[in-house]
């Protein structure tokens, strides 16, 4: 079981944290702010496009770069096809990730490149390629690494990812691009993709990119206000906060010994779900499925009623469980974007029906009230924590 009186010292969770995720995850608002900043610099806030992409293509490694390429899908999918473009290769390492444009990708065509690395051969040719192609490519990446020199010898436009306010990567100024040199004095938070705030770090100056383009809405206001609904998150979720009146605290508590079962409800919803369970798998080690309102219930019926279930091992109650490790059992999380108005078409009843039905326990998160990316960007914040807690809290006799 989860040693829940770490939960409440803060002192030692900042022993515990290595990585400096409980950092990353409060930074969050001032990563945006930050990246506002450098995408102004970069002149994206000045762009005046001819007209809309004909589609638009992602490409990146790791867990933020994915849920980029599922936010803007969910955000501008409507008015135009955003693609990811997966990475193939022998390992998961920068040196030999590959990624390959589609074979209908022309000069109608975007190409976005988000990375909190910067060293990876493979997206420099994925840059040339495009460049060839006559296709547009903006990139997201650490100043003065390989691949933003590459990218802006392609004439493409990179912007500099915005970095820890606590101290930012000096490059080399004689030149050097060792990718050796450059990693050694990266932040270890920024070498985690699924690190707190790098989501926000790559996913911001392409939300004002899209907004200049007209696929989405995302004005300097609202991005203020995203800045400040995750510093208000922060302020919630931090370690200070106990445990009893801290969300993130209280999730983290409640999945420590159960297999969160991520049912989400609403068109922003769904992202966050997949992020949490990559999140938790990545950060945490812990095992989560994420599915979306309806299609879920018939989809994990028959696992809340398997294995599972709290009545998996309800026959032998008197077997002696003492040197047993403790089984998971599953533990459905509710995510929901918005309230439901009195009257409005909900899954959530029939969803709460099914876990009551089956004695499994419910968990559910829901926002404040605000603008869709407000309530996207609080829900983000509140998993975010909640993973970060579950990474930190030792197991019971671990």
């Amino acid at each position: 079981m989860l040693d829940e009186s770490l939960l409440d010292a803060p002192e030692a969770l900042a022993v515990a944290d290595r990585r400096g995720l409980l950092r990353g995850a409060a930074e969050a608002g001032a990563r945006v702010r930050t990246a506002v900043r450098h995408a102004t610099e970069a002149g994206l806030t000045q762009l005046k496009p001819d007209g809309r992409p004909r589609a638009i293509m992602i490409a990146g490694p790791g867990t933020a770069a994915t849920c980029v390429a599922d936010l803007l899908d969910t955000l501008a999918g409507a008015s135009c096809p955003v693609v990811r473009l997966a990475p193939t290769g022998v390992a998961p390492a920068a040196g030999a990730l590959r990624w390959a444009l589609p074979g209908w990708a022309g000069s109608v065509d975007l190409l976005l490149i988000a990375t909190p690395d910067g060293t990876e051969p493979g997206l420099e040719l994925l840059a040339e390629q495009a460049y060839r192609r006559g296709c547009t490519v903006v990139a997201v990446a650490p100043a003065r690494s390989p691949l933003a020199e590459g990218v802006e010898g392609t004439h493409g436009l990179t912007v500099a990812m915005a970095t820890s306010p606590y101290g930012e990567y000096e490059a080399p100024h004689d030149g050097e691009r060792a990718s050796e040199a450059y990693e050694a004095r990266r932040v270890d938070d920024e070498a985690a993709a699924s690190a707190p705030a790098t989501l926000w770090a790559l996913l911001t100056p392409l939300l004002i990119l899209l907004d200049r383009t007209g696929l989405i809405t995302a004005p300097a206001e609202t991005l203020e206000k995203i800045a400040d609904r995750l510093d208000h998150v922060a302020e919630r979720c931090g370690p200070v906060i106990a445990t009893y009146s801290n969300p993130a605290k209280t999730l983290a508590a409640e999945l420590a010994d159960a297999l969160p079962v991520i049912w989400t409800e609403g068109q922003f919803a769904g992202p966050v779900g997949r992020r949490f369970a990559a999140t938790l798998a990545e950060l945490a080690g812990h095992p989560a499925v994420a599915g979306e309102l309806p299609e879920s219930l018939p989809a994990h019926g028959a696992l809340l009623a398997g294995h599972f279930a709290p009545s998996a091992d309800g026959d032998d109650f008197f077997r002696d469980r003492v040197d047993e490790p403790q089984a998971l059992r599953a533990r459905v999380v509710l995510l929901r974007d918005r309230p439901v108005d009195a009257g409005g078409l909900s899954a959530a009843p029939a969803a709460r029906e099914l876990a009551h039905g089956h004695d499994i326990a419910l968990s559910e998160l829901e926002p404040e009230d605000g603008d869709d990316l407000e309530t996207l960007a609080e829900l983000i914040a509140v998993t975010d924590f909640a993973a970060v807690y579950l990474a930190l809290a030792p197991r019971d006799g671990s």
